[in-house]
């Protein structure tokens, strides 16, 4: 006859509420003696059987909550499949259950999902905070299951966050075009404003004071974050035949391969006449003409590394916030 779940309490020397958390997976002990407790149970015939169906119920769920607010940004592109994928991933091996929502900016819509998460079965949220600002995150902090913010972060709100070095990646990305071209580089901004690119705009005013370069001279044209918006904002820069700059950085990947389809239908040669660097290496970015030299951001271990989290702090309430961020790394190729 295998070993009862008050013989296990009493041979680990835990409380029998400990073991019985651990045996059925339930929040309130670590991730650690949750495996002490299984192994040793395992090792000793503990009969799984009558858990196992209420273990499949009561299985930690993570709720993914996609915030849009303009859609433009959180679209259904490569960056936010493969991050997707990393979390759900990180849950399979963490035997966590996984639920996707998706919210709009509308207050309505907003408090009829947080009273749908209270009453529910969520024991996490992982929020995507792309296009937020620290007020949209606020009613979220108002439940009591834990939260962690993903792709963004305010130092006003005390909650784990894992996000891009945006500002690292665009410094790179500036002093790769002011070395090769010794050339002061202009800015391909997004005309909307989130905090990835606020703080790519930092990343890449940094880069220019560093070498020596006034901010004021930089050339910034406002454009679209989409392939079709940049193109079309581009095209209507160069009917306007304003100044363009030797190279750029632009604040993504869309951003880059919009403009550049204009200029080469304005007959710019890229890069012996204009050079340009893009942000977030997604797929497409391997196969245009030219293809994109751009900065590269581990969209799937950062989808891990968020569940990863969420689950310590589901398991190990009470820790205090960390903040993590992924380093980027710069992926030369044919545009600049």
């Amino acid at each position: 006859m295998g070993i009862t779940a008050k013989e296990l309490a009493k041979k680990l020397n835990l409380s029998a509420a400990a073991v019985s958390m651990a045996l059925n997976h339930k929040p309130g002990v670590s991730t650690q003696t949750r495996r002490l407790v299984i192994d040793t149970a395992e090792k000793y015939g503990y009969d799984f059987s009558r858990v196992m169906e209420r273990r499949q119920q009561l299985t930690n769920v993570i709720y993914f909550i996609i915030y849009k607010k303009y859609g433009a940004i959180v679209a259904d592109t490569p960056f936010f499949s493969q991050l997707s994928e990393g979390i759900s991933r990180e849950c399979k091996r963490q035997n966590l259950a996984l639920k996707i929502s998706y919210v709009y900016e509308e207050a309505a819509a907003i408090e009829q999902q947080i009273a749908d998460i209270r009453g529910s079965d969520c024991s996490g949220i992982l929020l995507l905070g792309t296009e937020m600002e620290a007020k949209d995150v606020a009613p979220f902090l108002s439940l009591s299951c834990p939260l962690l913010l993903l792709d963004a972060y305010f130092e006003t709100l005390p909650c784990d966050c894992v996000l891009i070095n945006n500002i690292q990646g665009a410094f790179i990305a500036a002093m790769h075009l002011i070395r090769k071209y010794k050339k002061q580089p202009g800015y391909l901004q997004s005309a909307y404003q989130i905090s990835n690119f606020s703080e790519r705009s930092s990343g890449f005013f940094k880069a220019i004071r560093f070498c020596g370069m006034s901010a004021s001279k930089s050339i910034i044209h406002r454009l679209t974050p989409s392939i079709e918006g940049a193109y079309a904002d581009m095209r209507e820069i160069l009917k306007a035949n304003e100044e363009l700059a030797p190279c750029y950085f632009a604040d993504n990947d869309l951003i880059a391969i919009g403009a550049i389809k204009a200029f080469k239908e304005e007959g710019y040669k890229i890069p012996e006449d204009i050079a340009v660097i893009g942000f977030d290496n997604l797929p497409l970015t391997s196969v245009i003409e030219p293809a994109l030299t751009t900065i590269h951001v581990p969209k799937q271990y950062m989808g891990e590394i968020a569940a990863q989290r969420l689950s310590a702090i589901i398991n190990a309430p009470g820790q205090p916030p960390l903040k993590t961020e992924v380093a980027t790394t710069l992926i030369k190729r044919k545009t600049a």
